[in-house]
């Protein structure tokens, strides 16, 4: 199994857990759990793999990711009423699921030769995409823009550092480590500290 495939796994079945949880607070049958677990685990594998024309798309030239998402919602389904807090589960597994998600996406892009712009951006969309999707489905605030917090930045900041690291001669692999370092301190600092961004507040409009 290659770096890259294994980052997809860790991926998939760390947001169809993540998936699958949301599915649990919005009270679905086990079919639904199926269906957010995997529409979150592949979203976003999906959305980059359409838009640098991989053909085929990474789960179904591989339906192992499809079974492992579902299996991962199916276990969930017979134990997320043992948490305490779902809602800390799924921030946090989120959090986890960006840091190996974002190194994924960037890293099917550098394989392909793309740009270093379109890196960044496959990279960030590898990472956040699957959970807007899961959170626009199960009508919740999704999580990737929600006020105060990081999160697409944080994937924005995993990205730029492995093209960085790449650009300033680090091997592939090492790179990728350090965009998953990235990504999750800068999650982590914003749950555990309030690190965030300037929000934007109007102002009256000048006489």
């Amino acid at each position: 199994m290659t770096f890259l495939a294994l980052l997809d796994y860790a991926s998939v079945l760390v947001f169809a857990l993540s998936g699958a949880l949301v599915a649990s607070r919005a009270q679905l049958d086990i079919v639904g759990f199926a269906f957010v677990a995997c529409l979150t685990a592949l979203g976003g594998g999906t959305l980059r793999d359409l838009l640098l024309d991989r053909n085929p798309v990474f789960w179904i030239g591989n339906p192992n990711y499809i079974l492992l998402a579902a299996f991962a919602a199916v276990a969930v389904f017979f134990t997320a009423h043992l948490l305490e807090s779902r809602l800390r589960w799924v921030v946090w597994l989120d959090s986890f699921a960006l840091a190996v998600a974002v190194p994924a996406g960037t890293g099917a892009a550098l394989a392909l030769g793309s740009p270093p712009v379109i890196t960044v951006l496959m990279g960030m969309a590898t990472g956040t995409m699957g959970g807007l999707m899961r959170d626009v489905v199960c009508n919740e605030v999704p999580l990737v823009l929600k006020q105060g917090e990081l999160y697409i930045s944080c994937a924005m900041a995993g990205a730029i550092t492995a093209v960085l690291a790449i650009w300033l001669g680090l091997e592939v692999r090492f790179a990728l480590l350090a965009c998953a370092g990235v990504c999750w301190t800068l999650r982590a600092g914003s749950i555990l500290l309030g690190w965030h961004l300037p929000v934007y507040k109007s102002r009256p409009p000048r006489s």
